[in-house]
């Protein structure tokens, strides 16, 4: 296991802006004068007010626990018992049933939480909470406890608010979700925001700079691009293969085409979220097949005469079981290793077009903008920690600060989860 090391180190100056440029060989700094306009667009991507924010004044909360629909038995929280194989939702679960959104509703980027709020395992308006959102990523999907609560400390650290531990599973819904509906004390953008939960070189949704801002919208045609990969790659099956492939193209087309692009460390986050498709939307997992039918179920995708995939909203496929093992922390970072490995990629971005720029500062297993292709399943696991738990760049042009109430908070919630696992874990 490899010890955790400093983060990244911030420079002074222009170097400051571009944190992880300074002391790479051969590096012309004037690329950043040649190209002023990629500063001020680094610098709009952290949100703000949105008024087009959908509002709904009944906040139903999520379905209340019925002990005749236990699921896995996660009440509020707290741990299931990790034992799937059920059907979901069960036969004479009506609380549970597919419920479409309406205008009010907010839905977002994520294929997996649009299926929990339709399904009202979450709050149907979009607003949910710590609670919520680890309850029913075990009880729908069989995420074991460890996983459930990173995927929710996550987003509500990153996008929600940790004094209400409310969140937005779409765009700015400040007034609900903080402790200040005012904003003055900021704004919590949601899972919409960019490079924070949701980045560049996504399955089905474009790069932030390539579509006005929109990266959250499902796009037909990326859908139809992967299932293209599923046809080319695995008979049609969007199993692991199909999706490093795919990942791997859509590195390789936003390096290419958005001058903004960056992957940075958190982007490994996005191999993960990727394993969802194969690991747990099929039937029993991956006992199942991850197969057209059940995968364009889950994502809303809805083929049209174009060739391409108009968008529904996303449910739970007819007569569907959840994995009948847990999936966590363990198994995902198989999972990212795999993905990573089937097809290194550079971990940094672009400074205008055609110029990318290597992530040089060493963070954890990562120098140099590469991983080392000896790093194990345990590296990345606790490198998800690292993320988690580290300041790290979210853009090219704009430093990572984890407010220190906000690391506290992060550390409470994680380390319990992590302390089994073998990862270096920070006290405060």
């Amino acid at each position: 296991m490899r010890p955790s090391l400093l983060s990244i180190l911030y420079f002074a100056s222009v170097v400051t802006a571009w944190p992880w440029i300074a002391n790479v060989p051969g590096v012309d700094l004037s690329a950043i004068h040649a190209h002023p306009e990629n500063f001020a667009k680094q610098r709009r991507q952290t949100g703000g007010l949105d008024p087009t924010c959908p509002f709904n004044a009944d906040h139903p909360g999520a379905a209340p626990f019925d002990v005749r629909f236990p699921y896995t038995g996660s009440i509020d929280g707290l741990p299931g018992t990790g034992i799937g194989g059920v059907q979901v939702p069960a036969p004479g679960d009506t609380a549970h049933e597919f419920t479409p959104p309406g205008p009010n509703d907010i839905r977002g980027p994520c294929p997996g939480m649009n299926t929990a709020a339709n399904h009202n395992f979450l709050s149907h308006d979009g607003v949910t909470n710590l609670a919520e959102l680890v309850s029913a990523q075990q009880n729908l999907y069989n995420l074991a406890f460890d996983l459930a609560t990173f995927i929710a400390v996550r987003g509500i650290a990153l996008d929600g608010d940790v004094a209400t531990t409310k969140l937005s599973i779409g765009c700015d819904a400040t007034e609900r979700t903080s402790i200040d509906p005012t904003g003055t004390l900021g704004r919590e953008p949601g899972l919409d925001a960019h490079n924070k939960f949701e980045g560049d070189t996504s399955l089905t949704r474009r790069d932030y700079f390539l579509n006005n801002g929109d990266a959250f919208t499902f796009q037909g045609d990326m859908f139809a691009d992967m299932y293209r990969v599923a046809n080319e790659t695995s008979n049609g099956l969007f199993d692991r293969d199909t999706i490093a492939v795919y990942r791997s193209q859509r590195y390789d087309e936003s390096l290419a085409s958005n001058p903004n692009f960056y992957f940075g460390p958190k982007a490994l986050l996005l191999y993960g979220a990727a394993s969802f498709i194969y690991e747990v939307f099929p039937v029993f997992g991956p006992e199942g097949d991850a197969n057209i039918d059940t995968v364009s179920t889950f994502y809303g995708a809805v083929p049209n005469s174009a060739g391409t995939y108009d968008h529904v909203p996303e449910r739970i496929p007819e007569n569907w079981s959840n994995r009948r093992t847990a999936y966590g922390l363990v198994e995902i970072g198989a999972e990212i290793a795999y993905q990573y490995s089937y097809a290194p990629k550079l971990i940094g971005g672009n400074v205008g077009a055609g110029n990318f720029l290597a992530l040089n500062s060493t963070f954890g297993i990562i120098e140099n903008g590469t991983i080392p292709s000896d790093a194990t399943a345990a590296d990345f696991t606790c490198l998800l920690y690292q993320l988690a738990t580290d300041n790290v760049p979210g853009t090219v042009g704009n430093e990572a600060d984890i407010p220190l109430d906000v690391l506290a908070w992060v550390l409470t919630q994680l380390n319990p989860v992590f302390e089994n696992l073998g990862c270096p874990l920070k006290l405060s």
